[in-house]
């Protein structure tokens, strides 16, 4: 595919990987924030080609494997709803709430429909005068511009019976509370290139700053990663630590400007929990006061409702790097993509997929010669 083949050179990797190799020195550890990340890194197995000095530990960087449980809850009671129709991307109908998902749901006769765009989900309560249409908006800030701008057009065309039912979650609060943890590890980060497009890279710098910890934005593909690998430990190795933009082609240190005044205008901050992490203060966004009236939360009165995790799932262990997804003892067993325990075995961008998907079942178990994806390089 043109403009992405390039991507994907094998010769390139390669002398990316040679001056990885010959860079490092010491042991590092570095945090790649994006589950999209984490799927290229074991898919091509990235990890496994690197020297054994450089661990990758997984992130909390995907927004439906943080989705917690207790909004989980909240989007099947309003779903279940007779006068609703409830609306998601594909990802979130098979995340286990704490009895059943959104597919169950359906299956019972809600009327529960996959869209691709927030604006569908406008479009269908505009065709649907008689019903409450809900769209659930989770995500970080890559979704959010979109979410906020289905509450405008619906505000813009009269429409009542649209809502949202809003989970965004932001990544600084995330990075700074993991780097604030008494078990901290991570000693580098790999920033993920579409939040950055969206919010630019300058909100990066007062933690990099307080911390002295690198931070290197950097994107999807094999190559995209591997040049980000090579700049965060050319960093460590030289001592220095500043934020890095490897990914230039779709981030700029200012970001889009444009997008960040419809989300100034629609969100407000909030504190916001994190499944498997708990509470981090001033995390997400939720629908300022002056949208409120689209607030699905507020409309189908779901705020108070609460759910405990799963006391199995590890799934919060996996999220914060302090294991890797085949070191849960439910991992591939009670745990698997047909009878998930928690939300990084389901989603697209779980590390617990990803792990289950490439055959990563048990730790050090798979080497290269033994996958069935041919490497990158």
């Amino acid at each position: 595919m043109k403009y992405l083949d390039e991507f994907h050179d094998s010769e390139r990797a390669q002398k990316l990987l040679e001056q990885i190799h010959a860079v490092t020195t010491r042991p590092w550890a570095l945090m790649e924030v994006c589950g999209g990340q984490t799927h290229s890194i074991i898919r091509h197995g990235i990890d496994q080609l690197l020297p054994e000095q450089i661990e990758l530990i997984h992130g909390p960087g995907c927004p439906v494997c943080v989705t917690p449980l207790e909004t989980l809850d909240k989007a099947l009671a309003i779903a279940a709803r007779p006068e609703v129709t409830f609306c998601s991307f594909g990802d979130m109908l098979r995340v286990p709430g704490s009895n059943q998902d959104l597919f169950g749901i359906k299956s019972g006769g809600g009327d529960v429909r996959v869209v691709y765009s927030p604006l569908d989900a406008v479009e269908l309560a505009a065709q649907l005068p008689d019903r409450q249409v809900v769209f659930f908006g989770i995500g970080f800030e890559t979704t959010a511009p979109a979410n906020a701008m289905a509450v405008v057009a619906a505000k813009r065309r009269g429409l009542t019976n649209f809502s949202l039912l809003v989970s965004h979650v932001l990544v600084p609060p995330a990075i700074e509370a993991l780097l604030d943890s008494p078990v901290r590890r991570v000693q580098a980060f790999l920033l993920a290139g579409h939040v950055c497009s969206v919010m630019g890279t300058e909100q990066y710098d007062p933690l990099v700053e307080r911390y002295r910890v690198p931070m290197v934005v950097t994107g999807f593909e094999p190559l995209d990663v591997l040049e980000g690998i090579r700049r965060a430990v050319m960093q460590l190795e030289a001592g220095d630590a500043r934020v890095e933009n490897a990914y230039a082609r779709a981030v700029t240190a200012k970001g889009n400007p444009v997008a960040q005044a419809v989300l100034e205008d629609v969100f407000e901050v909030t504190d916001r929990s994190w499944r498997g992490i708990g509470m981090i203060p001033q995390s997400g966004w939720k629908l300022s006061d002056r949208w409120h009236d689209y607030d699905a939360e507020c409309r189908f009165d779901v705020a108070t409702v609460t759910a405990p995790e799963s006391t199995l799932c590890r799934s919060g262990e996996v999220l914060q790097g302090l294991i890797k997804p085949s070191q849960c003892e439910a991992f591939g067993k009670e745990c698997t993509p047909r009878r998930p325990l928690g939300a990084t075995m389901v989603s697209n961008e779980g590390a617990c997929a990803a792990y289950y998907q490439y055959r990563r079942l048990e730790p050090g178990s798979v080497t290269i010669s033994q996958r069935t994806e041919v490497p990158v390089v």
